[in-house]
């Protein structure tokens, strides 16, 4: 395999990808740098403003940039096929399922159809979103989902019996416990995009350690202050965060069911394929999340 340079990515032009979260955080930065490839990508946001000020960021760095928002709100599972159904397009290359929240130091709350918002969010939504953007992703030539999980979440342990954290809420092991479920579901299609013949991959990336405080301003990401060092020798910024993803998205060696993170201790530096073992090589934990999925949502994902 030639050598994967993060600052002489290859031609994507003529393509079309989505990036959920693609308004701030390391979203934006995968927005940012697959629309250096000559792609067109659609941001997915709630927020049309922020989507704009983010838009407007990236065409001052890419002044060709071929730019579009798609109202997106992973937490109304109800809303997300009728997004779906605007988007003006015939294929879809790529999605990179990035969005996310993080709800520190707030009680657990619910969405409008009664689901733990972190879990719901996280997981559900791009379970869900991944179904209703199946068919725009096989008329694709090698349509890909890039579900972006986190090192977190890698060691996270799930509880089956309590995927709603009704027993016992703790906001950052829940939403450990989300990237974890992303992560499962991410390799489970694949498993299943395989076994129906299906020309889309499905691919998992995580940033490692991405911080604020190294991560170079944006309008979207004020100037970051406080010191650097020493978090500099073993973490890096949400710039640096977006490379695994957007290797996942546009290298043509990439085959599904692969993972991608940082080089140096999966914390940092240029991205580099992972192995898939643990709990994220457990077929049969990945089998009985998905058919939870399927019983919260209603839904399967491939058609």
């Amino acid at each position: 395999m030639t050598h994967w340079d993060v600052h002489h990515l290859p031609r994507a032009d003529g393509k079309t990808f989505l990036v959920t979260g693609g308004n701030a955080g390391i979203g934006y930065f995968v927005a940012e740098q697959l629309a250096g490839s000559g792609a067109t990508v659609l941001l997915g946001s709630r927020n049309a403003t922020k989507a704009e000020t983010a838009m407007a960021s990236i065409r001052s760095r890419v002044p060709d940039a071929r730019l579009g928002h798609l109202r997106l709100d992973l937490s109304d599972l109800s809303s997300l096929e009728s997004s779906v159904d605007s988007l003006e397009i015939e294929r879809l290359d790529a999605v990179v399922c990035n969005a996310g929240v993080l709800l520190e130091d707030q009680p657990r709350r619910e969405t409008a159809e009664g689901l733990e918002l972190t879990f719901a969010t996280n997981h559900l939504g791009h379970f869900v979103l991944a179904h209703q953007l199946m068919p725009l992703l096989e008329a694709a030539e090698a349509g890909r989902v890039v579900t972006t999980g986190s090192f977190v979440g890698k060691s996270a342990e799930l509880d089956l019996d309590d995927l709603q954290s009704e027993r016992d809420y703790q906001p950052k092991r829940t939403y450990a416990r989300s990237k974890l479920a992303q992560m499962l579901f991410a390799f489970e299609l694949d498993r299943r995009l395989r076994a129906a013949g299906s020309t889309v991959l499905s691919v998992v990336d995580h940033p490692g350690g991405a911080l604020d405080s190294l991560t170079p301003a944006r309008p979207v990401h004020p100037a970051p202050g406080g010191r650097k060092f020493p978090a500099g020798l073993l973490l890096q910024g949400k710039e640096a965060g977006a490379w695994p993803a957007v290797r996942a998205v546009l290298d043509p060696a990439v085959r599904g069911g692969e993972m991608f993170g940082p080089r140096v201790f999966g914390l940092r530096g240029e991205p580099r394929r992972e192995p898939v073992r643990g709990k994220l090589a457990d077929t049969a934990l990945a089998a009985r999340l998905w058919a939870a999925s399927v019983g919260l949502t209603g839904i399967g994902v491939t058609r």
